[in-house]
């Protein structure tokens, strides 16, 4: 495929769990994919650009959306996969808990979203989607996370709005909300009991919030939607 007319996929977090796998699932659909982390290696796939890079950092964002210009052409979707979730009560995060959590959820976010959006306007269209958590809508005693909530959930209302904003501009904007997924980020001995926060019994896999994103990709009808994907979750205990 030529990349003249390849699309392009900005993806952040990508060196492990939900991130991996959306670049393997974007190269699959016939994108090139651009990938951040902070620590990512090279690859050997030539559709497949890694960039190393706090995406706190304006710099990290600028170079992530110039690089995929011009290495592939343009920026057509960019995944906000990147993210930190501490679970602690309210009264026991710190302030680097705090600093840690709002650098990466929310100025990671503000940060490369704006120079994509700014870079799909002049292009004529895009895609952005945000990965978020179900604890947003779905608070649970078991797992105390205000910080998630206040993070996640500020970007479920600003996918909101910048889908209002930019509808008539072809230029989509949803999220997908996950329950708790099989990550490097959960060891084994947590599996148990975080399975059993799920209506369903089990937890999610990499795959089911990489095909919920993909479902997004393809729907061209769908902008401003906050995908749960959570095994029930969202509609109660």
């Amino acid at each position: 495929m030529s990349t003249q007319y390849q699309k392009v996929a900005l993806v952040t977090g990508a060196s492990q769990g939900i991130g991996a796998g959306l670049v393997e699932g974007y190269r699959k659909l016939g994108h090139a994919v651009v990938a951040v982390s902070r620590t990512i290696a090279p690859s050997d796939d030539p559709g497949v650009l890694t960039l190393q890079g706090d995406i706190a950092e304006r710099a990290t964002a600028e170079r992530a959306v110039a690089e995929a210009v011009e290495r592939f052409g343009h920026v057509d979707t960019l995944v906000n996969n990147a993210g930190i979730f501490v679970a602690k009560p309210f009264t026991e995060y710190t302030l680097d808990d705090y600093a840690a959590v709002t650098a990466v959820n929310l100025d990671g976010f503000f940060h490369i979203t704006q120079l994509a959006i700014a870079r799909m306007l002049a292009q004529g269209g895009g895609h952005v989607v945000s990965i978020t958590t179900s604890l947003v809508d779905n608070a649970d005693s078991r797992v105390p996370s205000v910080l998630a909530s206040l993070t996640k959930g500020g970007l479920q209302s600003a996918t909101k709005s910048l889908a209002i904003e930019y509808a008539t501009r072809d230029i989509r904007v949803n999220a997908v909300a996950p329950g708790t997924v099989k990550t490097p980020m959960h060891p084994d001995e947590n599996h148990e009991f975080l399975a059993a926060l799920q209506p369903v019994g089990r937890m999610g896999e990499l795959n089911d919030i990489v095909d919920a994103v993909l479902y997004l990709e393809n729907a061209s009808f769908v902008t401003g939607e906050i995908l749960h994907v959570d095994g029930g979750v969202s509609a109660g205990h």
